[in-house]
């Protein structure tokens, strides 16, 4: 039977109507996942010498104390990147396979993901020098078995809290108050959790405990899909009472009206359309870590670039690049009416450029931290304009996953709609302007260089009638492949 599902899965992906774009991005993905795990690697060989040179501390005490921050930031992580099983159920209810199969299965994948593997490339090769250095073997084989057993406590709380965004911000708040407790000396949650994380290794039967609380996690995890696996229940969409707007201020731009009063619609009802906006005004307090000096990392001249552009453009990228997923829904629908691509493509650039404005002007406050500072959010704002707002349309024609608007259930929607493969597409919109500041900088000083990165979005400005025709055309070569994918759902 397992065989079977995995049969099913392979078969998904070969024939998904945005294969050759899935498997570029997933050769990217493999290259970067091979990277973190040679990091994770090195890292657990380096710790116990790092920290006991560096530190001049018991590094087996020392990890011990924030391997219970390392937990928690693990579980925050899962909730942005950790899939859920995406298996094209519906259809199997049909057939004569056994509901706990099918949830064996799904739940079999989260416990084999990158997610849950990761960890052992940095606690396996911890442990190997905890006992190159005389730590007892059983003891040390004991004390891994339970950071394992927590590793995939983690991993079933994750399934629970993925639907539940109230637990996911208390855990973010609670993150952030341990650590400011903790950093202004008021309450050290380390002293509390060492002799726990401790004691697995002084007394090594206690390491069952997390061990068992992870079978138990499981179970609990198993009867809750395998009692609602059912059309008319867990697989069912609820529908809310439904309001509406009348927008005729907006009849004064025309064609670009329509469009335009169904996204502003979209960013007030939607919990994730919503998360968009909430996400924007956190953007523009992200310059602080460049521009107040307070990373020593961050105070090269051209993280400032880097700055500018996530300042001003928070709404950018985090709307932008999901255009035009956000009409996944009803997207079949508009394409069989008489639109204009250009008119659909236009409404969304307008929504981006007022949204980068209001940013910038609500920046100015970085003037604080001298000229220089709001130079770069100014110019970054300009390139966003000229540049990246071109740059996110485009891609948005090849990024073919569907977002569901029907669900509350989950503040950032769809979990595909938020992966690595997003991420991935925001490098070339980050490292160009870098490269432009780059040259402007080494060569006539930084004034130039903000000069140069301000010319290229002002050239990009100039030209966007030839860019729209161009990426109109692109949206109407993808057309067909676009609509195939958002009937597809895994």
């Amino acid at each position: 039977m397992f065989k079977y599902f995995i049969s099913l899965e392979w078969k998904s992906f070969i024939r998904s109507a945005s294969f050759k774009a899935n498997l570029f991005l997933k050769i990217i993905m493999v290259l970067g996942a091979l990277w973190m795990i040679a990091s994770f690697s090195i890292l657990g060989f380096g710790a116990y010498y790092m920290i006991e040179e560096g530190l001049n501390k018991e590094p087996f005490e020392v990890v011990n104390q924030v391997v219970i921050y390392y937990m928690i930031f693990d579980l925050a992580f899962r909730y942005f990147l950790q899939k859920m099983p995406v298996m094209n159920i519906k259809p199997l209810m049909y057939l004569p396979i056994k509901r706990k199969n099918i949830v064996n299965f799904a739940m079999g994948k989260t416990m084999i993901s990158f997610f849950n593997v990761l960890h052992a490339f940095f606690f396996i090769p911890f442990s190997i020098v905890l006992v190159i250095e005389g730590f007892p073997v059983l003891q040390v084989i004991a004390w891994y078995l339970a950071i394992l057993g927590w590793v995939f406590c983690n991993n079933f709380i994750n399934i629970f809290i993925n639907n539940k965004d109230v637990v996911f911000y208390s855990v973010i708040g609670l993150i952030v108050v341990l650590i400011g407790l903790q950093y202004y000396d008021v309450f050290d949650i380390t002293q509390y959790t060492y002799p726990i994380f401790n004691s697995f290794y002084v007394i090594p039967y206690l390491a069952l405990i997390p061990v068992i609380l992870a079978v138990v996690f499981y179970k609990m995890a198993f009867d809750y899909f395998k009692k609602n696996l059912y059309l008319d229940a867990g697989l069912s969409i609820k529908h809310e009472i439904a309001e509406t707007e009348d927008y005729t201020w907006l009849d004064r731009f025309g064609g670009l009206s329509t469009f335009l009063k169904n996204d502003i619609k979209l960013l007030r009802r939607n919990k994730r359309s919503k998360m968009t906006l909430i996400m924007s005004v956190l953007f523009i307090f992200y310059g602080l870590l460049f521009f107040t000096n307070s990373v020593d990392a961050y105070q090269g001249p051209f993280w400032k670039v880097f700055a500018g552009i996530f300042v001003s453009g928070g709404f950018l990228f985090t709307f932008g690049q999901f255009v035009p997923s956000w009409d996944s829904a009803y997207y079949p629908l508009m394409m069989s009416q008489n639109i204009r691509y250009k008119d659909y493509i236009a409404s969304k650039w307008y929504l981006m450029v007022i949204a980068t404005i209001i940013s910038t002007i609500l920046a100015t406050f970085y003037l604080y931290w001298g000229w220089q500072a709001y130079a770069a959010v100014v110019v970054g704002a300009i390139y966003n304009i000229g540049v990246n707002s071109h740059v996110v349309l485009w891609g948005g024609a090849y990024i073919k996953t569907p977002i569901d608007l029907t669900t509350s259930k989950k503040a950032f929607g769809d979990k595909q709609a938020f992966n690595v493969k997003t991420m991935l597409l925001t490098i070339p919109k980050l490292l160009l302007p870098m490269g432009i500041y780059a040259i402007g900088h080494y060569t006539l000083g930084e004034g130039f260089g903000f000069a140069l990165v301000a010319i290229a979005g002002l050239a990009g400005f100039l030209f966007k009638n030839k860019v729209f025709n161009s990426i109109e055309k692109v949206y109407k070569s993808e057309k067909y492949k676009t609509l195939a994918a958002y009937k597809q759902n895994n």
